[in-house]
């Protein structure tokens, strides 16, 4: 893992993705040999070569030095570079975006490179190649129990998302649940690897009488636009559009408007106290791996906890750790402003993200709500861990109307594992356990 994660969430906020158009072929053809040939200069050492083909900010914002160890990490991770497969087009206003995906050992990476008009590289970022198998349902899913129909979230607004709205089948009307994501550009599905997380909660809960919707993150359709906002917060990135799917459930046919539960996974769950404070819709909060601390500190122990997957952390893991702390030092100081250098804050992300967030007490929050909250956890979960589960039990044992469940050998994507849980296994095949989805449907029902 090392430096992946730090890299991805810096390039997310260079601005990447969508949609499609038609464009020249012969522009096309020549910035996807640009593609190809900039992933085989990283094979082949040549990162002075590749770092040329940016752009100003990109060179400000990537040295060649960096984008070593970001090629390295990836290697590290995946395995041995075996090759280019093929390359796909896309285009957000002026800028031309080329995917390209990357064989290694392990799985396939798809690099997705941003062009300016000058055929200057704008962009860079690294993330799983889309499932190349088509989705299994789990064996608790019942297909015929429900109808999909393709929704847009944010239709008169700026930010429109496309989504997806599952609807058992009968009269209704039924209770519905909004599906928030985690941290990143995810789709609907909230994809990882070959893992299709809410895609498991939709059809599952679908099949026991619950209505779903999940759409595209803001993040992942306008992400270059996304990028060029002054100022850049959680809300914008989630809470802003987890209100709006609760908007457009509380007008839809069959959908009983005074049962509509909000579900946040990872990030979505940190940020549920706050879509849960600014709604009065709400009939209840789903929990998945929610942090009871702040989001800083989980970050570092996430990198200690990975550095020390080999029980080594080397010279070089220390000096990124040193680094991460003094990062995270400059967040919690008085002195931290929006002026701050995204240089000096965690993960690249704005200045103005870490202030939103350092202003904001997920727990503080949650103790003065009503509305009742079903908290759950996995036992093996790295990101989240069974300490803020316990955190939330602590904060909100005056509250009658919370329930808790911990399920000891579930990870973060709430699928099952054996032994210390590896970042690895997200690759792997899986499905959301079955006693989650009968445990929330089951809560639901009882509202």
């Amino acid at each position: 893992m090392k430096r992946y994660v730090r890299f991805l969430v810096l390039l997310l906020f260079l601005g990447l993705l969508g949609s499609v158009h038609a464009q020249p072929v012969d522009n096309q053809q020549i910035l996807k040999s640009l593609a190809v040939n900039f992933v085989e200069e990283l094979n082949q050492g040549g990162y002075n070569e590749a770092v040329s083909g940016f752009d100003a900010t990109m060179k400000a914002a990537m040295t060649v030095e960096q984008l070593q160890q970001l090629w390295e990490s990836l290697t590290g991770q995946f395995g041995a570079f075996g090759g280019t497969g093929g390359t796909r087009a896309d285009k957000y206003e002026q800028y031309d975006i080329i995917f390209v995906t990357m064989q290694f050992e392990k799985m396939n990476l798809d690099a997705k490179l941003v062009f300016n008009a000058d055929r200057k590289i704008a962009g860079l970022f690294f993330a799983p190649s889309p499932p190349t198998e088509p989705y299994a349902p789990p064996g608790y899913v019942d297909t015929a129990a429900f109808t999909e129909t393709d929704i847009v979230l944010n239709e008169a607004a700026d930010w429109s998302l496309p989504g997806t709205l599952t609807v058992p089948v009968g009269e209704g009307p039924f209770p519905a649940v909004v599906l928030v994501h985690g941290s990143g550009p995810n789709d609907r599905d909230e994809t990882v690897g070959p893992n299709r997380p809410f895609k498991d909660l939709a059809w599952g809960l679908a099949a026991k009488g619950i209505a779903v919707l999940r759409y595209d993150k803001r993040t992942k359709v306008h992400a270059l636009k996304f990028t060029e906002l002054k100022q850049i917060t959680v809300y914008e990135e989630t809470v802003e559009d987890a209100l709006a799917a609760v908007e457009l459930l509380s007008n839809t046919d069959k959908i009983k408007i005074d049962k509509i539960f909000v579900l946040g996974h990872s990030l979505g769950g940190f940020c549920l106290p706050r879509i849960g404070e600014n709604s009065d819709k709400i009939a209840g909060l789903v929990m998945l791996a929610g942090n009871s601390r702040p989001l800083v500190d989980l970050i570092l122990e996430q990198y200690e906890y990975i550095f020390g997957l080999d029980s080594v952390i080397s010279e070089e893991e220390q000096q990124e750790l040193d680094k991460l702390k003094m990062q995270i030092a400059a967040v919690k100081s008085d002195a931290f402003s929006e002026t701050t250098p995204a240089d000096s804050t965690p993960l690249g992300a704005p200045a103005t993200y870490w202030l939103d967030l350092k202003n904001y007490d997920q727990v503080k929050t949650a103790q003065a709500l009503k509305t009742p909250m079903l908290i759950l956890q996995g036992g093996r979960d790295y990101q989240v861990t069974m300490a803020d589960f316990e955190g939330w039990r602590e904060a909100l044992k005056d509250r009658d109307n919370i329930a808790y469940k911990s399920y000891p050998n579930l990870n973060h994507l709430f699928m099952t594992g054996e032994g210390k849980a590896v970042p690895d296994e997200y690759m792997q095949p899986g499905h959301v356990d079955g006693e989650v989805i009968t445990d929330i449907s089951a809560w639901i029902s009882s509202r």
